[in-house]
């Protein structure tokens, strides 16, 4: 056994304990405890391994109006987000069921997805590493919409797989966002959904649009799906609302639909465009709600907009 096969059984076998511990904990007692892990890191870690300069950078340029104090504490509050996903990802598959799931959801424009949803054509379901997206895509496995989710594989195989066990679980399908191109493309092709997010950078050749007021690369593919099988596009949420353990069992969050997008509907010159940006924009106005909330440690425009060159004067 080499040393990547040792190191990636001692990752799998971490991660299973981990949530097996999790596990256990009241959703209380999980709160308390990933605002104690999100402290530790703020504070006992050097900044460089907590990329707290890039968080700080696009938290500064994405909210200019807001004060260095507040921008501080939307890192605080990132943090305890990224602990409290991790561990509502180890207690969902035991929490959350259909017996349970009006103790944990709330629904904003829920007949805007159904009615997507009932179409007959197929649907990108589309959302941003803000809020619990795994909490999202499982609910609508729950409600008996199976879909295939897109996601980058993990470099650790043994996780890879027990992340497509956990997709799988409420009958949803995972999908290498590298590997399974053919296989993304005989979902719509048979009317079927498709889950994945929307907000990485895709580099130097990316489509780009204005994201927090500044030029983001971002790919072209989910336009160019949409457009090419006529899918319709549900920019959608979970985010997680403010803890009342008195009244409710678990954890709260509000399952929405912030715009639905037709291409059918589209008139423009450039269309590709046009949807790509206004997918954006929505993610844009989910972010703004819940800052804390989203992923900050994403170098999300990293990509510049390549700049065009002058052509010479001609000579009179």
């Amino acid at each position: 056994m080499g040393f990547h096969s040792i190191r990636h059984l001692a990752e799998s076998v971490t991660l299973r304990l981990l949530v097996c511990v999790m596990q256990m904990f009241s959703p209380r007692q999980t709160a308390f405890l990933c605002r104690l892990f999100a402290a530790f890191i703020r504070r006992a870690l050097p900044e460089k391994l907590t990329r707290t300069a890039v968080v700080r950078e696009n938290l500064r340029l994405s909210f200019p109006e807001k004060s260095a104090a507040e921008i501080e504490t939307i890192i605080d509050g990132m943090w305890v987000h990224l602990f409290r996903l991790l561990a509502e990802i180890a207690q969902l598959p035991r929490r959350l069921s259909l017996q349970r799931i009006y103790d944990v959801l709330e629904f904003r424009n829920r007949p805007d997805v159904l009615g997507a949803l009932s179409s007959g054509r197929p649907v990108l379901l589309l959302s941003g590493h803000v809020g619990n997206w795994e909490m999202a895509v499982a609910t609508f496995g729950i409600f008996g919409f199976p879909m295939g989710v897109v996601a980058r594989d993990l470099d650790n195989p043994r996780l890879n797989d027990w992340m497509r066990q956990f997709r799988s679980h409420t009958g949803h399908t995972l999908l290498s966002k590298k590997g399974d191109y053919e296989k993304i493309l005989k979902q719509l092709e048979q009317n079927n959904h498709l889950a994945l997010l929307g907000d990485q950078d895709a580099g130097a050749h990316g489509q780009f649009v204005e994201f927090f007021g500044r030029p983001a690369s971002t790919f072209k593919s989910i336009a160019l799906l949409s457009l090419q099988y006529e899918a319709l596009i549900v920019v959608g949420y979970a985010r997680r609302l403010p803890d009342d353990f008195e009244n409710y069992p678990w954890f709260r969050f509000e399952l929405g639909c912030e715009e639905v997008i037709d291409p059918l509907t589209i008139d423009s010159m450039n269309p590709v465009w046009e949807i790509t940006q206004r997918y954006t924009l929505a993610l844009e106005r989910i972010i703004r709600r819940d800052p804390e909330q989203y992923l900050w440690l994403h170098r999300r425009w990293k990509s510049v907009p390549a700049k065009r060159k002058r052509r010479p004067a001609k000579a009179a």
